[in-house]
């Protein structure tokens, strides 16, 4: 299982420049955060970023927020992401579990899951989503919850589909 800083590090540079871009582009108040923490951590100013290019800014938050003192900036980050850019691959997983959620944000989770259901529904998003999306997704569910399903952990453990960084 990867925490949310372990997760951007090994993700696709081109994935992660997404997220932060969309950030970037979509969600300012998260961006300022992002990068305010990012220089807090560096020991400089914010306003040292916000002079440098675009893509060398980005790069070096890219680097800083994967750090596990960043843990939570970066899951904070990770997780406005897939619930903002990618609801429906939440909504998909959920239903396809029978979880009752609100726009994919669930109340309580069950403590167990069927290890079958759960591989209909891992093969459901990976026929419909980006696997890469889908790895990312289900590495962070299994992080950000305080339920832990085996079935699960096994899954993204031993499924190549669901591997990041190959």
């Amino acid at each position: 299982m990867l925490t949310s800083h372990e997760l951007l590090g090994f993700m696709s540079p081109n994935l992660a420049q997404e997220i932060i871009l969309y950030a970037y582009e979509e969600d300012k108040p998260l961006y300022k955060t992002t990068l305010a923490a990012v220089a807090e951590a560096r020991k400089l100013r914010p306003v040292y970023f916000e002079r440098q290019p675009r893509t060398q800014r980005h790069a070096a938050m890219l680097t800083t927020l994967t750090r596990p003192a960043l843990e939570m900036v970066t899951a904070n980050l990770i997780r406005t992401w897939l619930l903002k850019k990618h609801n429906g691959l939440l909504t998909d997983f959920l239903d396809s579990l029978g979880i009752q959620h609100k726009e994919g944000v669930v109340d309580d989770l069950p403590e167990t899951m069927e290890e079958e259901k759960l591989r209909q529904a891992v093969d459901g998003l990976l026929a419909k989503h980006p696997p890469e999306v889908v790895a990312v997704y289900l590495n962070a569910f299994q992080d950000m919850n305080e339920v832990e399903w085996p079935a699960l952990k096994n899954m993204l453990q031993s499924d190549p589909r669901l591997q990041l960084g190959g």
